[in-house]
């Protein structure tokens, strides 16, 4: 009988083999989404400039409706940030995830843990809209900022949802993690793709009286 080889024996030998031969062979990561704190898929060979692994997971309420969801896939090394983000544009609409990025075969097949939601209000403000199907917003609202919450964000662009595409613009609090995102960058969240066309974050302006 001829011994069994698993697909991870298979994939440390053909990595093994493009490191001595120096190929360049593409990177592989696990590919899934789901609801809750964790998720697991198959692994995926990753297309031309995705050289990162990703797993994040995100907790997010709209118009007051919570859920959690775990994303995991491959994306641009230079386009992912791990760590923690929180974004708030009212107070029944934020978003706060925890992201974990690298660079080998299936390293995004660990879990994460889900992200800490600090709600209370730090006293700081920021222009705040929600936008659908549009690429400005006015942020005529103010978003009362919470946590480590400390800047004010502008993205504009696309959103994916499936094979649903639409543009989007959007304005509230951040944290200062949010500023490594850049314009052009490709960002998933723990339910949605977006392609941003437009960043700025700036820091949030001290409220009178109060100390710099």
């Amino acid at each position: 009988m001829r011994p069994s080889t698993s697909p991870g024996t298979v994939l440390l030998a053909f990595t093994l083999l493009c490191a001595l031969l120096g190929l360049g062979c593409p990177l592989s990561c696990e590919v899934c989404k789901g609801p809750g704190p964790s998720c697991s898929g198959r692994m995926k060979t990753c297309e031309a400039g995705k050289d990162a692994c990703v797993v994040l997971v995100g907790e997010s309420s709209t118009k007051g409706h919570q859920s959690v969801n775990t994303y995991k896939n491959c994306m641009k090394f230079r386009d992912c940030h791990s760590g923690f983000v929180s974004t708030t544009m009212g107070p029944k609409d934020y978003m706060v995830t925890n992201t974990h990025c690298c660079q080998s075969d299936g390293c995004n097949r660990v879990s994460v843990s889900p992200p800490l939601n600090n709600r209370t209000e730090n006293g700081l403000l920021c222009p705040a809209c929600i936008a659908p199907f549009q690429e400005t917003c006015p942020g005529t609202q103010a978003a009362r900022c919470v946590g480590q919450e400390t800047h004010c964000i502008y993205f504009a662009g696309n959103v994916q949802a499936g094979i649903f595409n639409t543009k989007f613009a959007t304005r509230g609090c951040a944290t200062a993690s949010a500023c490594h995102t850049s314009a052009g960058a490709e960002v998933p969240s723990a339910s949605y793709l977006y392609f941003l066309r437009r960043v700025d974050c700036l820091p949030a302006p001290q409220p009178p009286g109060r100390a710099e």
